[in-house]
């Protein structure tokens, strides 16, 4: 049996429904299944429900973008108590400050004489976190740029005109969040980020695991976080980071993370919140 502890859907900047990944998920043969959709639990509800349907285990999970020593991290929450009032209140100022960026973005590329409607943006993403994608997509649907690949070249990568920094929480902030929500943090798709160096300091504020196995990760990239992981303890996690279709099909099932690790992060998460190392479970 086999995990995918990375997936994205149209609650944020994915383009396939919980229900969709579920059904993918079932016809690959996934036993658990975790939605982290950026900065948002919107989805979590429904995916819960679609794999109660299918008898797949799920994880209700968030990607939470943060930052630290200068460096822009994603820190994956696992098991969090999507009903927990602060993680939900801090869910709507991630949220805020996700769609102030949609309308700063838009506006820059209007001042570059492309009149593109921030409105527009919104319809198109339909969802309390949208991102960079969804003005890629909307550019793209009014023909103002022939592929998202354009419209990020010209306009939203970074240091390109529209480009606007994200504001971030510190990581060690994301860390405490998630384990207040009765969580397990994890660092996303570290080969990404190139930032080893700031990895004993998070683990000597509570992270709990690294995202060793990713689409982005050659089998090298792997074999050394797993080399960290074990180091310092930590809990192994991985998945594809699907986001729906990817030239032609999915990316879920590229990476099947073995269910033992699964496991691993089930007793970690029961012994956390047996020695009382969490609030979320008095809420």
């Amino acid at each position: 049996m086999f995990a995918d502890l990375h997936l994205h859907s149209l609650f944020s900047d994915g383009t396939f429904t919980p229900e969709e990944i579920v059904a993918h998920g079932k016809r690959l043969g996934f036993g658990a299944l975790a939605l982290t959709d950026h900065d948002t639990i919107e989805g979590c509800e429904h995916m819960a429900a679609a794999c109660a349907a299918e008898r797949i285990d799920f994880i209700p999970g968030s990607e939470l973008t943060a930052e630290f020593a200068d460096h822009e991290l994603h820190i994956l929450g696992f098991y969090l108590n999507t009903q927990y009032p602060r993680l939900l209140s801090e869910m709507a100022r991630f949220q805020e400050v996700r769609q102030q960026r949609i309308r700063d973005m838009v506006a820059r590329i209007n001042e570059l004489g492309v009149p593109l409607s921030v409105d527009s943006v919104f319809a198109l993403a339909n969802c309390r976190s949208p991102g960079r994608p969804h003005i890629a997509r909307a550019l793209v649907k009014e023909d103002f740029c022939s592929s998202l690949d354009e419209a990020f070249e010209r306009f939203l990568k970074k240091h390109r005109p529209a480009w606007v920094p994200k504001a971030k929480m510190s990581a060690l902030e994301a860390i405490e969040l998630i384990h207040e929500a009765g969580g397990l943090a994890v660092m996303a798709h570290p080969g990404l980020n190139k930032c080893d160096e700031v990895i004993p300091e998070l683990v000597k504020s509570g992270l709990d695991g690294i995202e060793c196995y990713h689409t982005k990760h050659s089998s090298t990239t792997a074999a050394h976080y797993l080399n960290i992981a074990k180091q310092y303890g930590l809990l192994v996690t991985g998945g594809s980071d699907c986001h729906g279709l990817s030239k032609g099909k999915p990316l879920i099932g590229g990476i099947k993370l073995p269910i033992h690790y699964v496991h691993k992060m089930q007793k970690a998460r029961e012994k956390r919140l047996a020695s009382g190392d969490s609030t979320s479970r008095k809420s």
